[in-house]
């Protein structure tokens, strides 16, 4: 291939993308589109109700109907829960409690003083690879990836005369589309093979999953992803973006002042000192944030208390950064610079609130449930085996992502279906489980649908004030596309080389009557 016809391939793609991202922008606001499509929700489910639409819910068998919002229960629903629909959406109080300390941190000029340290002594070639790479390991406690890390990366891209929007890019493409690999265990680990060993016992009533049913493949996937994410970050997506002509400028370059180390030195040593406060709650078996019950950190009180957790490691070392260096004087400098953070999070306060009425309404409507069955089950009745059923069963996982946020709640819907199914082919559950989290993962970047893509799109008009839903689905499809095809070939080999997926997950079951 000749490099005319490299760059006119490009530029075709680029084309595309930016197809996709003016037909995106000429679209209404963010914050009136999710109205519109709350409303749209009401109007179309008495349509679904009046034609019936429905499903049969492969694990309970119970039929679900779609139920309408265009009646006086509706109606009634609508009008007395929408203050609860916006106070109880999960992305809200989190990022409001995170980004008050990270306020303190960044109007300390803590966050200035970090940076340029790190981006004075990086390889700057590596800053790509290391933003994917923190963005995958951060997905453990993911809102620490979406509130701090994807932000912070647009910062440090900017730091380094790059786009910002490319940082926010790689970064939401480790985080998001990287939710299914780690060097770690998260959250979701247990809830899903807890769910597989459940639809198991149909087939085998003895067959046990554990949550590290999938381990060798997350840590394997955790370096595919960094490679996947850190290419398409600088072969396509910084490309297309071009130079940064924004009115947002970056953090100077300028030496730090020996006043400014010894504030790093001093913060850096709170932050020593709040670790081994940690270390000291979670690692004994008698520490208090460990769960009471179990005693494990699965469940405990310190995953639930992450964000907490956020506000106070950038809380504490920004107060002593402030009053070191002398950037704050009192406990009024510390006030003013969260109630400065909160000013900058007002439009996104307004789309979070349209954004939950929309998703309230779309689970009440039972629509995106039944769409996920129906999906299902025409899988199962095409008749493909082998190879190419995994390879469609990953993509339509990957569709369902588009209806559906919750990957425990999708697969408690798939799981009763392919997990048998997929036995009697002879494919263990764990296969199962790993080429469903490879679908659910590729798609988290493009659908609005994924509960923090509200505050990505806020993110990014900080440095395009006409960024819109648009603009993401533009710029992050060609991870969605190079992940999807690049993982599923990833998995083809782990299935080819016959490689277990965890602990004690092979790859094949005995098939019945061969």
């Amino acid at each position: 291939m000749t490099a005319e016809s490299q760059v006119q391939k490009k530029s075709l793609l680029y084309r595309m993308l930016d197809l996709v991202e003016w037909v995106g922008n000429k679209l209404p606001h963010p914050a009136t589109l999710f109205g519109l499509f709350a409303f749209a929700v009401v109007l179309g489910s008495a349509l679904l109700e009046g034609i019936g639409f429905v499903a049969t819910h492969p694990s309970t068998g119970k039929e679900i109907v779609a139920i309408s919002l265009l009646n006086g229960d509706g109606l009634r629903r609508i009008i007395t829960t929408m203050v609860t629909n916006f106070t109880s959406f999960v992305p809200l109080g989190t990022v409001l409690v995170a980004m008050l300390g990270v306020g303190v941190a960044e109007g300390s000029g803590l966050l200035s003083s970090a940076l340029r340290a790190l981006v004075l002594s990086a390889p700057r070639r590596l800053i790509t690879l290391v933003v994917v790479f923190s963005g995958v390991l951060s997905n453990a406690a993911s809102e620490a990836g979406y509130v701090i890390l994807i932000p912070l990366a647009a910062i440090i891209f900017m730091a380094v005369g790059r786009h910002p929007l490319a940082g926010l890019a790689a970064a939401f493409a480790g985080v998001s589309g990287g939710y299914s690999a780690n060097l770690v265990l998260g959250t979701v680990d247990p809830l899903l093979s807890g769910i597989t060993e459940e639809v198991a016992w149909i087939i085998d009533p003895s067959y046990t999953v554990n949550p590290a049913a999938n381990y060798y493949f997350m840590v394997a996937s955790t370096f595919l992803v960094t490679a996947m994410g850190t290419f398409v970050t600088e072969k396509i997506v910084e490309p297309r973006l071009g130079a940064y002509k924004g009115d947002q400028t970056g953090v100077s370059m300028d030496k730090l002042s020996p006043l400014e180390k010894k504030g790093l030195r001093m913060a850096g040593l709170s932050s020593l000192v709040l670790a081994a406060i940690l270390a000291l709650s979670v690692v004994p078996e008698w520490g208090f944030l460990r769960d009471p019950e179990t005693g494990g950190v699965l469940h405990s009180p310190f995953l639930k208390g992450i964000v907490t957790i956020i506000f106070v490691v950038f809380f504490v070392p920004g107060v002593v950064y402030g009053f070191v260096t002398k950037s704050m004087k009192n406990d009024t400098d510390v006030i003013n610079s969260m109630g400065k953070s909160m000013k900058g999070l007002g439009v996104y306060i307004v789309l979070v609130f349209f954004a939950a009425q929309f998703v309230a309404y779309f689970s009440w409507t039972n629509v995106g449930l039944i769409t996920a069955i129906q999906g299902a089950e025409f899988l199962k009745s095409v008749g493909l085996t082998g190879i190419p059923l995994i390879i469609a069963f990953v993509v339509v996982a990957a569709i369902m992502n588009m209806f559906m946020g919750s990957a425990s709640a999708k697969w408690a819907i798939m799981a009763p279906i392919f997990v048998p199914m997929f036995m009697l082919l002879g494919y263990t559950p764990e296969l199962t489980q790993t080429a469903y989290r490879i679908g659910d993962s590729c798609t988290n970047l493009v659908t609005p649908m994924m509960s923090y893509f509200a505050l990505i799109v806020a993110f990014a008009e900080k440095y395009k004030q006409d960024a819109g839903i648009g603009t993401i689905i533009a710029l992050m499809t060609p991870y969605t596309i190079i992940f999807m095809v690049g993982w599923i070939l990833f998995l083809i080999a782990w299935i080819a080389l016959g490689i277990p997926v965890g602990p004690g997950a092979g790859l094949y079951l005995p098939v019945p009557g061969q």
